[in-house]
């Protein structure tokens, strides 16, 4: 039986007309609704009645462009959508399994930085790759994810590996790539992705001042390009080649906090496994902070 977030879609319908195909009171339906609004999910309620916050990707309103997104989950509160995947991950979900959520209460960036996001505003998700890959050609697939997402945003650059910047420098979104090796292969990677698209924390960009895209949107083209990038790992560098296109990192001065210390200089190369070379020297991971100032523009898709 369908519950109040089933028949919700982004035009309001009265309570009237929801208690009727619910077969509940109106009191029911404003219940059943305060209690998914404190659940995270983004419903809004006026005297025109009920509807879904435009541009929720709530399943029977969200339609995968590809093979990847199915099959889709898509929750209110959780710790985090990296560990609601890893789960269903160990239970079998295939390739292109999808777990979104609008609360992340423990939700984490990249080197275990807390992420901040809203209910209704923010994009965080986490998609399940199962690639017959080699544990030795792993450091590609941070980049190709972050240049799939540049690609369905459509503005700014990428700060290596896979932070999306806006093009006055401050960061859009960002990737977070866990993956469970078994022998020397790859049994499964947790791509999870924290969008800024309505609104930013303090010091941080919201895709909205840049572009109208709805977080459905943005879903719905990471998805598409980063099926059509996949291949690309059998081409590193053709990969790579798109990837520089892309970059704000090359060519400038960076700052590079590595754990064996900090490494300040231009940032010269990608090499062919993904990693950065500052001066002649090859980081592999590490984080960047560019020195020399971003111009208006550039990189823009």
């Amino acid at each position: 039986m369908p519950g109040l977030l089933d028949l919700l879609t982004e035009d309001y319908q009265s309570g009237e007309a929801l208690a009727r195909h619910l077969g509940i009171s109106r009191q029911a339906v404003s219940k059943e609704a305060k209690r998914l609004l404190a659940e995270g999910f983004p419903v809004e309620m006026s005297r025109e009645g009920y509807r879904i916050r435009p541009g929720t990707p709530l399943p029977h309103l969200f339609h995968p462009p590809g093979r990847l997104g199915r099959p889709y989950r898509y929750l209110g509160r959780v710790g985090s959508t990296q560990d609601v995947l890893r789960a269903w991950a160990e239970e079998g979900a295939e390739e292109g399994a999808l777990v979104l959520a609008e609360v992340q209460e423990r939700g984490r960036g990249r080197r275990g930085r807390p992420w901040e996001s809203r209910p209704g505003e923010s994009l965080t998700f986490s998609l399940l790759l199962r690639p017959t890959l080699p544990l030795s050609s792993m450091g590609l697939l941070p980049l190709l994810a972050g240049l799939a997402l540049w690609r369905a945003v459509g503005v700014g650059g990428i700060k290596w590996p896979n932070d999306l910047l806006a093009p006055d420098g401050r960061k859009l979104a960002g990737v977070l790539l866990e993956a469970k090796a078994e022998g020397e292969e790859v049994a499964y990677v947790l791509l999870g992705v924290g969008a800024n698209v309505d609104w930013a924390p303090e010091g941080a960009a919201a895709l909205r001042e840049f572009s109208p895209l709805s977080r459905r949107e943005v879903l719905s083209g990471f998805l598409l390009h980063l099926e059509s990038l996949l291949p690309l790992l059998e081409s590193p560098e053709t990969l790579l080649s798109l990837y520089r296109e892309a970059s704000y990192t090359l060519g400038r001065r960076v700052r590079v906090q590595t754990p064996k210390g900090v490494v300040e200089g231009v940032a010269e190369a990608i090499l062919p496994d993904g990693s950065l070379q500052v001066e002649g020297v090859r980081i592999g991971a590490g984080e960047v902070a560019l020195v020399s100032p971003l111009r208006t523009g550039e990189s823009d898709p």
